[in-house]
């Protein structure tokens, strides 16, 4: 059964295109792992400032997999890190992690 990870990532007003910016300069190290089924970052378009990084899973037990996996590690240094210089500044003022699975589905007929 499809888990979907949210990462709740609340940044300041005027640090949204840096944190959209950093995302698209990923690694994509998840892009290829064992039971991972995709992602969106997904941008507030009202007042918010929390932006959403939507993972669907196979299963738990591939999220879990990739967590623990060095591309996990590589994946969430920057760009500057992966080529030996500094990690650049927190763009997150607060982040946490929701966990869900699909109860009920529909598509277009």
């Amino acid at each position: 059964m499809t888990v979907i990870k949210i990462n709740a990532i609340t940044v300041p007003a005027d640090s949204g295109d840096e944190l959209a910016k950093r995302f698209a300069k990923r690694a994509g190290a998840v892009d290829g792992q064992d039971g991972f089924e995709g992602f969106e970052l997904l941008q507030p378009t009202d007042e918010r400032t929390t932006w959403l990084v939507v993972t669907r899973w196979r299963d738990e037990e591939s999220f879990q997999a990739w967590l623990n996996s060095p591309a996990f590690g590589h994946g969430h240094r920057s760009a500057a890190e992966r080529s030996g210089g500094p990690a650049p500044a927190p763009v997150a003022v607060s982040s946490e992690v929701w966990s869900y699975q699909v109860a009920d589905l529909s598509a277009p007929a």
